[in-house]
């Protein structure tokens, strides 16, 4: 459309030019008026537009996040707040939104005296020269001038819009060329073995990890060594680095010194997609994808039907998706939302059985878990991963408390790394009184779980 209105206004000026060549004195000065209105036009409109995208991020997530916390904000009795909330964010994103209106409003105006201007002048250059300028010549004139003037004003118009909407372009550009890219999936020249890792064995080698060039380190020089078939716990007081080891493991984030190995294989040489498959994690917060017990089961459909029920029959989930008409089949909503905290919890710890990997990361997966899913979970780690090689981040000590060693984490340092019971006897140590803050009682109760 810009470039149709564009062509015909050129077209309209050249044709006017020729039959009437006098029409260049005011044309030139007044397309120079033009030319700077424009530039003020766009280079404001462009901005507003800027302003107008960046303040309208925050009212839609806000909107989005009162959806999915609405039970949660109406048992609080805070909809009043996140009303007002709601309404400050609406005017925030309509102030720069009303300005874009009244920015084109200010073009229109101005474009439209100009064109008046216009066309008197030439109405006066017409009359000028009437005794020289054939009437059907001078209607001619006048007939297109009033039309190309209405064509140029649209041409500005969409002009600027053109440069406008190129933002979303821009932005487009910044996420496909400038964000910092993950590494590749598949590495042909290093892919590991099928059956690696073939022991679950982990060295972890003077590790530093940093979120975001610029920001301090989280883990600063952690060296550890994990033997295949350990069960490790790791503690730590809150922001002590024990995600961040999880983290560095599935490289979700690059570590910036040091390296990580699993059974003689540095990770950092393979693939994302060969380091990841081999390795289950049971997050804290349970992750499921609209679709079917199936598809969150086994999303590329590498098991069969016998395999399914199998793993839901030892994550004590087989009775419940049975009774469901569907079955395997049956509907999972976005994030499970039908399906209780534990139902979920426990779909994921049979999507990790599925997997049957070598290495089994928990990320606190007890922590917001009733007693039966908690039990259910920990009779899945002593049978069904026996002989893997299981990394638990636990708030609840009783979770890890008979596990073969525990890490101790502080300010992204390794501050104690033994056998619970060794721990314990360090009547000095950082450990030991984790446990002697869970009370006298439980504190009694977890020594005599010491093996």
């Amino acid at each position: 459309m810009l470039l149709l209105m564009l062509a015909i206004s050129v077209a309209v000026f050249i044709m006017i030019c020729v039959v009437f060549p006098v029409f260049l004195a005011p044309l030139v000065p007044l397309l120079g008026l033009y030319y700077f209105l424009q530039l003020f036009y766009r280079a404001s409109t462009r901005e507003l537009k800027r302003i107008e995208s960046i303040t309208r991020s925050p009212l839609l997530a806000h909107f989005t996040e009162t959806l999915n916390g609405l039970a949660t904000i109406r048992a609080y009795r805070v909809e009043a707040r996140f009303a007002r909330d709601n309404r400050r964010l609406m005017d925030a994103t309509n102030r720069s939104y009303y300005l874009i209106f009244a920015v084109q409003r200010w073009l229109g105006t101005n474009a439209s005296t100009l064109t008046n201007v216009l066309t008197f002048l030439v109405s006066l250059v017409i009359i000028s020269y009437r005794a020289t300028t054939d009437p059907g010549i001078a209607g001619l004139i006048m007939s297109y001038l009033l039309q190309v003037i209405a064509m140029l004003n649209l041409t500005i118009r969409y002009a600027s819009e053109l440069e406008v909407n190129m933002n979303a372009v821009e932005r487009l550009q910044y996420y496909a060329e400038e964000l910092e890219q993950e590494a590749p999936a598949v590495i042909e020249k290093t892919r590991p073995d099928k059956q690696w890792p073939a022991t679950g064995s982990i060295e972890i080698d003077q590790l530093h990890l940093a979120y975001r060039k610029g920001l301090p380190d989280v883990l600063h020089g952690i060296s550890a060594s994990i033997r295949g078939g350990e069960k490790i716990g790791i503690v730590g007081r809150t922001g002590a680095g024990k995600s961040s080891i999880m983290v560095a493991l599935f490289r979700l984030v690059e570590a910036s010194k040091g390296s990580i190995a699993i059974d003689g294989v540095d990770i950092a040489s393979i693939g994302l997609a060969d380091l990841r498959s081999r390795m289950s994690i049971i997050p804290q917060d349970p992750t499921l994808f609209h679709g079917t017990v199936r598809s969150n089961l086994d999303p590329f459909g590498h098991h069969d039907d016998h395999a399914l029920w199998d793993a839901l029959e030892r994550a004590g989930m087989k009775e419940y998706v049975a009774g469901l008409p569907a079955g395997l089949d049956a509907e999972i909503t976005e994030g499970g939302e039908n399906l209780s905290a534990g139902q979920r919890q426990l779909v994921c710890l049979a999507r990790a059985m599925l997997v049957n990997a070598r290495i089994i990361v928990m990320d606190e997966a007890t922590a917001s878990v009733d007693m039966r899913t908690d039990a259910l979970l920990q009779k899945a780690i002593r049978e069904d991963f026996a002989g893997c090689t299981i990394l638990t981040i636990a708030h609840r000590l009783n979770t890890v408390i008979d596990y073969d060693r525990i890490m101790v984490l502080d300010a992204g340092e390794i501050r104690e790394f033994d056998s619970p019971r060794r721990l314990l006897e360090n009547t000095d140590g950082i450990f030991h009184s984790m446990v002697a803050e869970t009370g006298p009682a439980n504190a009694a109760y977890l020594a005599s779980l010491v093996r």
